[in-house]
């Protein structure tokens, strides 16, 4: 029987699907989370690490080669290397890859190579320590390089930094952030501010256009050349700083959308399946793990709905979009 591969009806090729562990995080990030009113799904709603490994299963058979897991904050969900090895043993994946905000990770960074991590992201929003608590409504920073360094140390790499520009927060910590590149092999990425689950236009005072970090760098006679070298997964721009170890990425969602190669599925932590970030559409597939046929139809299904682009410059711009954007946070969806 020929299994039908996950391409959508503007020809993408479908290989990589972000899996939410969980909508729970030890951090309440400002464009994230609100500090307070969050209700968060019951133990019981999520799916079981078994549930997930038979979804992923099923998906590798129809061409999917590269996991991410995400949240919430992953970590807090617990044994996370007992999912990571439980995935590892299944054929045809090839990279399985963590978002977290690195407060827990040091500890865990080695155990969670040994189940079969290949690299991480995480995020990292400002090297100043009250600004990051500020950002993070209470993180210490400190843990979160410490685990940049326990990465290091263990070898999980490329190790990516993730950083959200935001316009009067922390977009004068730009030619910071650059300069650990200089000599570390890390990639620091710099994100565009997005509307994802917001109710109201107040994420447009935040939003920067990435254009400033090219700005920054001329400010410092940097040079910088274009590279494709970085093994990756996602949509960044990356540059090199002339004679840095290290490089820097730009995720550019409004500015300069990269809908056009998306090759990304997401699944929840409650057990839908969403095929796009920004839109409301989203397809409970719980129901169905156990039946291999009912999930791969299922998938297809989802996949049929997904539209050509995410629109989210219509947002900046006030302008009407095509489909219902989602009103679920970013740490509900899984970024």
């Amino acid at each position: 029987m020929t299994i039908q591969t996950l391409t959508d009806r503007f020809d993408r090729k479908h290989d990589y699907l972000r899996i939410s562990v969980t909508d729970r995080c030890n951090l309440r990030c400002i464009y994230c989370m609100p500090e307070e009113g969050m209700e968060f799904e019951p133990a019981e709603h999520l799916l079981s690490y078994d549930e997930i490994t038979s979804v992923v299963k099923v998906l590798a058979g129809m061409g999917v080669r590269k996991l991410r897991l995400t949240g919430g904050e992953p970590l807090v969900r617990k044994e996370l290397d007992v999912l990571v090895a439980m995935l590892s043993q299944i054929p045809g994946i090839e990279d399985i890859a963590l978002t977290t905000n690195g407060i827990y990770l040091a500890s865990r960074a080695e155990r969670l190579k040994q189940a079969g991590l290949t690299r991480v992201n995480i995020s990292l929003d400002s090297l100043n320590s009250d600004r990051f608590k500020m950002i993070t409504r209470g993180g210490d920073i400190n843990k979160v390089l410490a685990s940049i360094d326990a990465c290091i140390n263990v070898g999980l790499s490329p190790i990516k930094l993730n950083v959200v520009l935001m316009k009067g927060i922390n977009d004068d910590e730009i030619a910071d952030f650059i300069s650990l590149t200089m000599d570390r092999d890390i990639n620091v990425r710099f994100i565009e501010y997005m509307p994802i689950g917001h109710h109201d236009s107040q994420w447009k005072n935040l939003y920067l256009p990435l254009k400033q970090v090219f700005d920054v760098c001329a400010e410092n006679n940097w040079s910088f050349e274009s590279i494709s070298s970085l093994r990756s997964n996602g949509p960044s721009d990356n540059y090199k700083i002339a004679g840095a170890i290290g490089s820097f990425g730009l995720i550019h969602p409004i500015s300069n959308h990269f809908c056009q190669a998306c090759n990304r599925l997401r699944l929840t932590a409650d057990g839908y399946i969403k095929p796009c970030l920004a839109w409301s559409e989203q397809f409970q597939v719980r129901r169905v793990i156990g039946d291999d046929e009912a999930v791969r139809q299922l998938f297809l299904e989802a996949l049929s709905t997904k539209p050509e682009s995410h629109e989210m410059a219509k947002h900046l711009l006030e302008e009407q979009t095509t489909h219902m954007p989602t009103l679920r946070r970013m740490s509900q969806i899984g970024g």
